[in-house]
């Protein structure tokens, strides 16, 4: 991990941190990496930076459900509605952005990059679940539209311990800096100076 600076032109993006997502067997408990996104968002929030919530969900239909032919297929019909809400206490705020994305990456199919630009970011501070399929693919999207690059390790986690150490370890390096919540709090609190 390497030192990180954060400045005015900087947001955090949490993907995920819904109740269907949360629930699922991941290997740090969600409940820890719930409670570090609460901490980041907050500080984000208390610091005047965009807060973006991305969230997975699909029309009730299943029509926009990716169809692609895999070997380990997803879903085959829409999840109830109640699995995209965001727990209460991450509830948006009242300047937060909103994204709704129907593939892995928040980019794809979304206003993502426009609410960024609109707003002159151009570095993201990305968390979330899981590691290596919402997080890797939004992160991989970001690394190509040329923003920097900030991973808070120990607010991100996957279902699978190999993946998330693998992204980690050979991939998030590769895109940008690898750091901690408190490391990312503690360069909030001097953004000014």
């Amino acid at each position: 991990m390497s030192e990180i600076t954060l400045d005015k032109n900087t947001a955090l993006v949490l993907i995920d941190l819904q109740k269907g997502i949360t629930a699922l067997p991941v290997v740090t408990p969600a409940e820890q990496i719930l409670d570090k996104g609460i901490r980041l968002a907050d500080a984000f929030r208390a610091a005047g930076l965009p807060v973006v919530l991305v969230k997975v969900a699909w029309s009730p239909d299943g029509g926009d459900l990716p169809t692609t032919h895999t070997d380990a297929p997803g879903l085959t019909a829409a999840p109830p509605a109640a699995f995209s809400e965001l727990p209460p206490a991450l509830a948006a705020g009242a300047d937060d952005i909103v994204i709704t994305k129907r593939h892995w990456g928040a980019f794809t199919g979304t206003e993502l990059d426009l609410q960024l630009r609109r707003r002159g970011i151009k570095r993201i501070v990305l968390a979330g679940i899981a590691t290596s399929i919402g997080v890797e693919s939004t992160a991989r999207s970001a690394w190509e539209h040329s923003y920097d690059l900030v991973f808070a390790q120990d607010a991100t986690t996957d279902m699978d311990a190999d993946a998330h150490t693998h992204t980690f370890t050979k991939i998030f390096p590769r895109l940008g800096r690898v750091s901690t919540t408190d490391e990312i709090l503690t360069a909030l609190k001097h953004l000014g100076n």
